[in-house]
């Protein structure tokens, strides 16, 4: 494997944990602005429960991604930070907003009238922002970072979708009332569903609008991605009904990182089809082998502090 090729991995890798954890918090928001029927403050409750102690620290994922892009492949940083400004501009945006309500619904948590508008702020925000990012990323498989395309727009949408579903799935193991897990039972099963759907639409119109990135998406890794999101489809929604939510954690995660690991391959070795490749876009071998060894040296910390602090918050509760 090259120098670059392994660097190129590691920012896969952060996109990836990204997408998990910020992506279900980001889920958590759209079903706390989706709540209904006679559980919605409980399903609410809940929700803030289980992303509270942990919200902050999962977008240290995005950061990391942000850093290694601007050291490794700087001209790719510069080129998509102005090409794709306003989307990513708007997902940040959305994840200030969503941070700041979510903290200040909690502190009016005792008055309902002032709780309210945050609740709604917090939800929407959390719908705009993985929508924004994933508008760009539909942008940069454009390769002309045409991200008001259709194309562009339903890769949105499909990220919303797929935030849901990790929500819905994760907050399974979260829940311990029987009728909230009958709630996010559901919502998962639909979400998963919905991914299905929602997923298909961007191949559709890529075969319109973008023929090369049509033939990208017939390559064997784009396919395998897509047979292996629909396969993990189905084994997430048979563990749900058989209530192994664990294993449906499982599987849902490793149903994300394929899709991301199929838009990686299908692209490879582009890092903007028609703009960038992955050799041209890099730094210096000199700085790629210092940002190597400083994520392995940060990795030694970092790692066994965010599973410390999962440890903490998500592990059961000892008395």
């Amino acid at each position: 494997m090259s120098l670059v090729a392994g660097v190129a991995l590691v920012a896969l890798l952060g996109i990836v944990l990204y997408a998990i954890f910020g992506g279900a918090d980001f889920g958590g928001g759209v079903w706390d602005l989706l709540a209904t029927g006679p559980r919605s403050a409980a399903q609410r409750a809940a929700i803030s429960e289980a992303i509270g102690p942990v919200w902050e620290a999962n977008h240290v994922w995005l950061i990391f991604v942000l850093v290694t892009l601007w050291t490794c492949f700087p001209p790719a940083f510069a080129d998509i930070a102005t090409g794709l400004n306003t989307p990513l501009a708007i997902a940040l945006l959305g994840i200030v907003l969503r941070g700041s309500a979510f903290a200040f619904r909690n502190y009016a948590a005792d008055e309902p009238r002032i709780a309210r508008p945050w609740t709604i702020v917090f939800g929407s925000a959390s719908t705009i922002a993985p929508f924004f990012f994933g508008a760009a990323a539909g942008g940069i498989a454009t390769g002309r970072y045409d991200w008001t395309s259709p194309f562009a727009l339903c890769v949105g949408v499909f990220a919303v979708a797929l935030c849901a579903q990790l929500a819905a799935v994760f907050l399974l193991l979260e829940s311990e009332d029987p009728a909230l897990r009958r709630d996010f039972h559901r919502r998962a099963i639909m979400a998963t569903v919905g991914v299905w759907i929602l997923g298909a639409a961007p191949v559709l119109l890529a075969g319109r609008s973008y023929p090369a990135l049509f033939a990208a998406m017939h390559s064997t890794a784009a396919l395998i991605a897509i047979v292996g999101t629909v396969a993990l489809g189905i084994v997430v929604m048979a563990c749900v009904a058989l209530r192994s939510y664990l294993a449906a954690r499982i599987a849902v995660g490793i149903e994300v990182a394929g899709v991301l690991a199929g838009w990686f391959g299908a692209q490879a070795p582009a890092l903007v089809p028609g703009r960038l490749t992955l050799s041209s876009a890099a730094s210096p071998d000199a700085t790629l082998v210092a940002f190597l060894v400083a994520v392995a040296c940060g990795a030694v910390i970092l790692i066994p502090s965010l599973s410390y602090l999962f440890s903490v918050f998500k592990g059961p509760i000892r008395r």
